[in-house]
């Protein structure tokens, strides 16, 4: 077996041995021959047989002859229409062209009865679309569809002089059907031009990798996976993948989708192209053509991973109730900020006010209509959480109907805050101009946003007093039990810090030689990668597990200006042997602080381990 080769590291994966397997199981079929019309083209070797697979997150895989180049043939029909629709406008190419399946070859001098081409995908209609381009562009036509194409393959492309002389040479039926369009005002500029920029464009070469990755642009909404650019529209690659579903393997077409089921187009260059819209591009290559001007081989392969991995578009099942991996309440739930006890009674007492949906998967319009349903079920809460770090991508449908939901929480007096979105990203660029500017927040993260509904709740039922107040070692849940001599003695043994804003009061792994108490401010306990573990306010104690371990685990910020007493070990030390009652009750309390710590944890897994 022929070992695959896979772009992005050498590791072998399953799909790759398929593929593999694919192209042994098939070389050996030798039905078919190189198109024979085109003198350049019939000199292709039909030994040729390559095959690669490209996913939306960038990965390729390839077997075979991959990145031997071939013209790109009729493929470039699929291209030049979605870029006459970029550059012409939709409703001048959609005056000009018909979309209906014309039931005859692709090279048919007919046209429908309006006197339009019958679809892009056949020659009339792509000669019409390289027409469109000619009177936009002038001598510009043929460079913008190159570079256009580069684009979508992730690199430069080049074109064959001697393919496109010897198209030109032979081309007369393509004359014919040009100039029958100019009868009919179809083409408006020069035939001999208009048809100049057509054969050049069936002559770009490229491998069955870049039609993968050409493919894959098309799966990914028009953008290029490898290089994130946006290559095409939405609207574009939508109609571009209708006409290729519909029309793309010539009078094949009805037999294709109907066994195989993704859209495709293929080129008597022995390439063809399919794409399976939200999940990966293929590209394969094989010269020897059946009577329909399609690549033997290559039908073979598409109908062997479709049948094999049950990929038929319309073959779909989803269940859209997965779409919320967790939704809960501050119910044993809380942020990473630590909170006094007036605090957390609060906040137990009104944790339905606060209510957290986490959402998975990329988002379909039927995905969006279950999360508005789903949130309907309850009353409406002052705060409604909408975690998005898990969704790669919505339609936009889904974003439309969120927003529309959204709307109607907002006029319900319940502020909706979403996280989990860059500012950058295209879901919160589409959220953001799908829904008024006011009733809603963003966060980054998740655990910010749920601490920020936390403190609306303490500050509808609390006020900002307790906030603004400095806390003494009377305070201290590390010290409750204490009578008062033994406070005034511990006292005695710690030293006033002040921290400023920013500044890092404890180091992942230094000596773990003291303990801080929190008067005022605060601090947050992160790991060195930046990630919080933990708020504390006035009150809390931290780096109090020196009194366990000798290193610190991690570093300790000063989110605010701080103000705080610190204990050294040694000073614990002789204050044990002093008064080693106290001693016991602290590490009492240290054990129960840590031990509520590990129940607050398990419940949050218990949560969201029921989804």
């Amino acid at each position: 077996m022929e070992e695959y080769r896979y772009c992005d590291s050498g590791r072998q994966a399953y799909l790759g041995e398929y593929l593999s397997r694919c192209l042994s199981a098939h070389r050996s079929n030798w039905e078919g021959a190189p198109a024979s019309y085109i003198p350049e083209l019939a000199k292709a070797n039909p030994d040729h047989f390559g095959i690669a697979l490209a996913t939306l997150d960038g990965h390729v895989y390839e077997v075979g002859d991959s990145d031997v180049p071939f013209t790109i043939q009729s493929i470039s029909k699929a291209f030049v229409f979605s870029l006459a629709l970029e550059v012409a406008g939709h409703k001048r190419v959609e005056a000009t062209v018909g979309v209906e399946p014309s039931g005859e070859a692709f090279n048919s001098i007919r046209l429908s009865s309006d006197n339009r081409p019958y679809n892009p995908m056949i020659n009339a209609g792509a000669i019409a679309c390289s027409g469109l381009l000619y009177d936009v562009l002038g001598k510009d036509a043929f460079p913008h569809i190159l570079a256009a194409l580069g684009r979508f393959a992730g690199r430069t492309l080049e074109f064959n002089e001697r393919v496109f002389l010897s198209e030109r040479n032979t081309g007369d039926r393509n004359r014919a059907i040009a100039y029958l369009l100019r009868n009919y005002e179809i083409i408006k500029s020069d035939v001999t031009e208009v048809l100049d920029v057509y054969f050049r464009q069936c002559s770009i070469l490229v491998t069955a990798r870049d039609l993968a990755l050409m493919a894959a642009t098309l799966a990914n909404r028009g953008v290029n996976p490898l290089t994130q650019e946006r290559v095409a529209s939405e609207y574009a690659v939508a109609r571009t993948l209708s006409m290729m579903t519909s029309c793309g393997m010539y009078d094949y077409s009805g037999e294709w989708i109907y066994r195989i089921g993704l859209p495709a187009k293929s080129g008597v260059g022995g390439g063809i192209m399919a794409a399976l819209p939200g999940q990966f591009g293929l590209g394969t290559f094989s010269p020897l053509l059946d009577g329909h001007g399609n690549s033997v081989r290559g039908i073979k392969v598409c109908e062997a991973l479709s049948s094999q991995f049950a990929l038929h578009m319309l073959s779909r099942s989803n269940d859209v109730s997965t779409v919320v991996i967790a939704d809960y309440n501050l119910k044993g739930i809380s942020s990473r900020r630590m909170r006094q006890p007036q605090e957390e009674r609060v906040l137990d007492e009104h944790h339905n006010e606060v209510r957290v949906l986490e959402l998975v998967g990329s988002l379909t319009f039927a995905h969006a209509d279950f999360i508005s349903r789903h949130i309907a079920k309850h009353e409406f809460p002052s705060f409604l959480l909408l975690d998005f770090r898990r969704v790669p991508g919505a339609s936009e449908g889904a974003i439309r109907l969120i927003g529309e939901t959204v709307q109607r929480f907002t006029r319900g007096n319940t502020t909706v805050v979403f996280s989990g979105l860059e500012t950058k990203s295209t879901i919160w660029a589409s959220l953001f101009a799908a829904v008024d500017r006011s009733g809603f927040r963003r966060f980054d993260l998740l655990d910010d946003a749920i601490e920020w509904a936390e403190d609306q709740i303490m500050y509808r039922y609390l006020g900002l007093a307790h906030i603004e107040r400095e806390a003494t070692l009377r305070d201290q849940v590390l010290l409750a039990g204490l009578q008062d001599p033994e406070l005034l003695a511990l006292a005695s043994y710690c030293t006033e810090r002040t921290y400023p804003t920013g500044e890092r009061i404890i180091a992942y792994g230094e000596l773990a030689s003291s303990l801080f108490f929190v008067q005022s401010g605060l601090v947050s306990i992160k790991l060195p990668d930046g990630v919080r573990l933990a708020s504390l306010s006035y009150g809390m104690v931290f780096g109090e597990m020196a009194l366990l371990e000798p290193t610190r685990s991690a570093d300790v910020w000063a989110d605010t200006r701080v103000f705080c007493l610190e204990l050294t070990k040694a000073s614990f030390d002789l204050f044990s042997r002093e008064h080693p009652l106290a001693c016991n009750i602290i590490l009492k309390n240290l054990a129960f602080v840590l031990a509520k710590r590990l129940v607050q944890a398990n419940a949050k897994i218990d949560v969201l381990s029921a989804y």
